[in-house]
């Protein structure tokens, strides 16, 4: 149950974040809507807590456990890259953006893998 909630909000974080990136681009007047500045906070949180709850839940810290680490610091580098994107405008916004992508792309393989650089 935790897992599918987790992979929700996974799509729902990624999802949104592609969202506003694309609203700020091209109707940046919508992002002043207060519902889109506190679903994002909303959604990351239950992403993080249902995360949390996966590694205790799982034994995985039991084991070896560098891929979560691995995770952790990428997740720091997307969040990162994403304010990045959400607070520039031109080049720098599509290049947060694009690196912010990526990291997601990394953070997914170590999961599916249980591989990382640690």
């Amino acid at each position: 149950m935790i897992k599918s909630i987790h992979m929700l909000f996974i799509l729902l974080s990624v999802g949104s974040f592609i969202t506003r990136i694309m609203l700020a681009e091209f109707k940046p007047d919508i992002l002043r809507a207060k519902v889109l500045k506190i679903a994002p906070h909303v959604i990351d949180t239950i992403l993080l807590l249902s995360g949390i709850s996966l590694v205790f839940q799982g034994n995985w810290m039991a084991g070896e456990y560098g891929w979560i680490i691995t995770k952790v610091i990428m997740l720091i580098a997307y969040i990162g890259f994403g304010v990045m994107a959400m607070r520039s405008t031109g080049i720098k916004r599509w290049a947060g953006f694009v690196l912010a992508l990526a990291c997601f792309g990394y953070i997914l393989s170590v999961a599916i893998t249980k591989h990382g650089f640690i």
